[in-house]
């Protein structure tokens, strides 16, 4: 059904994508950086439409509905290059009618074609024993619901072996009148279930509808010295036990999405763009700021919109500086006092019409839900004026990593295929994070020279990397590479903040780790032949000049 679906909708929109509704006036620039590598929105508010950081194939995921996994074909920048797309839609649109536009905005700015097909892919086909659990429905009604049965109580606690305990919550999805053509469906995108992004097939020869009650526990990679405190329902022991029903590993046609044809440098912005796009608010049109009831105890929490207001709540003046100066999450002020990264604080705040805050149509799980780069300005006035904080960027000495290459063990890539990195194991399909839980990162890069590597370490390993790395390799060409290591901080020395060369704290040599854990520094000349070291060089950092403790009254 969900293919079939797919398949329908992607040929409709594909036989005359640039006809559709289109916005009023787009922007749509190239944008090479960001603090935060990921796509952020689509965001709308007051007609005014946003996507910030997004790859080519990010637009095409939002702009058609199919997953990213599904997308194939096209030049080699389509997973690499980033763009900011700023647009005006007309009156009365809807979230729909918006996909509608930005597929005509790619056709017309990056002269996009693509088609519908299919292709063997790797999927979980869903069968049933004759013996299954299954209930005949009880009434008409037809639907499933998500809750949390159990929550874990307090954090881990230290047995009597020394090890950590955590409770595992229980997570319980009650269906009424189902098919298992739905429930296959329904299952790849259930809370806390963990397929890999691949589709689940409905082979069970089931007819009709039923009533079932599903139990399970989330399936996440513990920590190494952590166990699990009671009963682990994972969701394959569950659906076996509970309702007689089998998930197994197959390959099965399934459609995806080709690119036929599309432009690396989009047609320039038009005359009008330039003029219908004012400057951003600086100010919010109020905003509260207190201490939080936990103080420097405290824990952040998730920001969220909720009735059109900003609220964060548990946040450092640190995190709203960095925020604020588009700094990465993990790069240091300089001048700082102690208390700008211990104190915590309450934001709430209105934002001026016109601007689009929050995630509303939200179609990549990779997407942040709150337009931050609109929130920059604002919060940089409200720092300023409440907390009298007085700033400025200066080149400093600052440790940075050198890539250089010892003995490459890297393979020529196939020019046609894309440029990405991505999480799991290459076509050979090892995944040695199975016999060693701990190696629990697995990074394939694609067709990926030194220079693109060096430019995305920090993305791939932020808890290591804290600033540009500089390609000092030599090495020509594009290259295609696997390599496994341990998160951040996993191994016996903890650290992993890459803050030092290896067998220092942030870079910790954890060749004889007990734990069996493997740090980036290490894995990097044992798998691939390169070698990150340390060195200054100047970089611009955020100096505070001056900042009040207590911010003025509200």
């Amino acid at each position: 059904m969900r293919a079939l679906a797919f398949f329908l909708v992607a040929t409709a929109a594909f036989a005359q994508p640039g006809d559709g509704p289109k916005f009023i006036v787009a922007d749509l620039h190239p944008n090479p950086h960001s603090s935060i590598p990921a796509v952020r929105g689509p965001f709308f508010g007051d007609g005014r439409y946003e996507m910030r950081f997004a790859t080519l194939v990010d637009l095409i995921h939002t702009a058609y509905g199919v997953d990213s996994e599904r997308i194939y074909g096209g030049p080699s920048w389509v997973e690499y290059d980033r763009y900011d797309v700023i647009a005006i839609a007309p009156k009365g649109s809807t979230a729909e009618s918006r996909k509608l536009m930005l597929q005509s905005l790619l056709a017309d700015r990056f002269g996009l074609k693509l088609h519908s097909d299919s292709k063997p892919l790797p999927a979980y086909k869903l069968t049933a024993a004759k013996n299954n659990k299954l209930q005949e429905p009880s009434g008409s009604e037809s639907h499933c619901d998500f809750k949390i049965e159990r929550r874990p109580e307090g954090p881990p606690i230290t047995n009597s072996e020394g090890k950590q305990e955590i409770e595992m919550p229980i997570l319980s999805y009650s269906c009424k009148g189902t098919t298992m053509a739905a429930f296959a469906n329904t299952l790849t995108t259930a809370p806390a279930v963990n397929l890999d992004n691949k589709m689940v097939v409905d082979q069970t020869d089931l007819p009709g509808s039923f009533d079932f009650t599903l139990r399970y526990t989330p399936n996440f990679q513990l920590p190494p010295g952590m166990t699990i405190k009671g009963d682990s329902m994972p969701i394959f022991d569950a659906l076996e036990k509970q309702l007689g029903l089998k998930l197994e590993l197959t390959t099965a046609p399934l459609p995806v999405i080709t690119l036929d044809a599309a432009n690396e440098k989009p047609t320039e912005n038009s005359p009008e763009a330039a003029k219908s796009f004012p400057p951003e608010p600086t100010e919010f049109d109020v905003a509260e700021i207190k201490p939080s009831p936990g103080g420097a105890q405290g824990r952040g929490g998730q920001p969220e919109i909720k009735n059109g207001r900003v609220i964060v709540p548990g946040i450092t003046l640190q995190s709203l500086a960095q925020l604020a100066w588009d700094l990465a999450p993990n790069q240091d002020i300089v001048g700082a006092p102690k208390w700008l990264n211990q104190d915590r604080f309450d934001l709430i705040a209105k934002a001026p019409d016109g601007v689009a805050l929050g995630d509303l149509t939200p179609t990549n799980n990779r997407s942040f839900p709150i337009n931050l780069d609109a929130l920059r300005p604002m919060i940089r006035s409200l720092l300023m004026q409440r907390f009298k904080m007085q700033v400025h960027m200066e080149d400093r000495p600052t440790s940075t990593y050198v890539l250089t290459a010892v003995k490459p063990k890297l393979l020529k890539a196939d020019a046609n295929g894309r440029t990405k990195w991505t999480e799991g194991p290459a076509a050979d399909g090892k995944d040695p994070r199975k016999s060693n839980p701990v190696l629990g990162r697995l990074v394939t890069c694609h067709n990926m020279s030194m220079a693109q590597f060096a430019k995305l370490l920090q993305e791939i390993a932020p808890g290591y990397i804290r600033n540009d790395v500089i390609d000092a390799t030599g090495l020509e060409g594009n290259w295609d590479f696997t390599f496994n290591f341990s998160a951040a901080g996993q191994g016996q020395g903890g650290g992993g903040r890459g803050d030092g060369p290896a067998g220092t704290p942030g870079g910790a040599d954890s060749a004889s780790d007990p734990t069996g854990a493997l740090s980036l520094l290490d894995a990097l000349p044992k798998q691939l032949g390169l070698k990150l070291d340390m060195q200054k060089r100047p970089l611009p950092v955020l100096v505070v000049d001056h900042v009040e403790q207590k911010p003025t009254d509200n």
